[in-house]
């Protein structure tokens, strides 16, 4: 038999967390989350069909990419798993924005962070983007919700923090 020893490197590491978990195509309402063509998106519609001649009631989704908007529809027996995407809402202080849309944003514990761009690629993204400029430009304080899922980040709201 082989001898040799089997060691795993692991380049990065993080808590376990997992992009998505399971949950039954059943259990998944509108407004709720879901994966769909490997996309994280917001459920838009649920409908579901009677049993067939096999037994399972049908679900038929349609839902909208949380970063680019994109509509998809999906259909799957409600029994079957369907997998959802962890998501998480961070909210950081603006503190700069450069002339390519980079946003320099400070965490609560006082650490900033200059890897994410002002939103763009949809209208609604696009209108964001331009509000949060008007604002920042007018000297007004600004706290930038991030929506982050599946390894991807994006601005989604702003507020004014001193009116």
């Amino acid at each position: 038999m082989a001898s040799e020893e089997h060691h795993e490197t692991f380049e990065s590491t993080d808590a376990g967390a997992s992009l998505t978990y399971p949950q039954q195509a059943g259990t998944i309402r509108k407004n709720g989350y879901m994966v769909a063509k490997g996309r994280p998106c917001k459920v838009a519609d649920v409908s579901t069909s009677k049993t067939g001649k096999h037994g399972h009631a049908k679900c038929n989704f349609v839902c909208i990419d949380i970063f680019t908007g994109k509509k998809y529809e999906e259909m799957t027996p409600s029994s079957h798993n369907m997998d959802v995407p962890n998501i998480a809402r961070l909210e950081y202080t603006l503190l700069d924005i450069n002339e390519e849309g980079f946003c320099t944003l400070m965490m609560e514990n006082g650490d900033t962070r200059e890897d994410l761009q002002l939103p763009k690629g949809t209208e609604e993204a696009d209108k964001l983007a331009e509000t949060i400029r008007e604002q920042f430009g007018a000297g007004q304080e600004l706290i930038v919700s991030v929506l982050k899922a599946m390894g991807e980040e994006m601005i989604n709201t702003v507020k004014i923090v001193n009116q």
